[in-house]
């Protein structure tokens, strides 16, 4: 009866052991959807894409008004034309 009742308690013993340590794991992360995934790589693929587009109009401005401002300042700067006499 002794040995009986020392394999139920040992039993008991590694059972409560193991659910501790089971219970200290944590539960798994929960699987993310690939489908938002991929939908907010792609958001962030368009954003890139627009900000591209426009830091690339106004660096295409940028350099439309100094080529503007050289024209302006390139005619102030020449001389006038003297007449040709005949």
């Amino acid at each position: 009866m002794k040995k009986v009742l020392a394999i139920i308690v040992s039993i008991l013993f590694v059972l409560s052991v193991t659910g501790l340590c089971f219970a200290q794991a944590g539960a798994p992360a929960p699987a993310k959807d690939t489908k938002a995934v991929e939908k907010k790589a792609d958001d962030k693929k368009a954003d890139d894409k627009k900000a591209d587009k426009k830091v690339k109009k106004e660096k295409k401005a940028k350099k439309v008004k100094k080529e503007k401002k050289d024209k302006e300042m390139k005619e102030e700067a020449a001389p006038p034309a003297a007449p040709e006499k005949k």
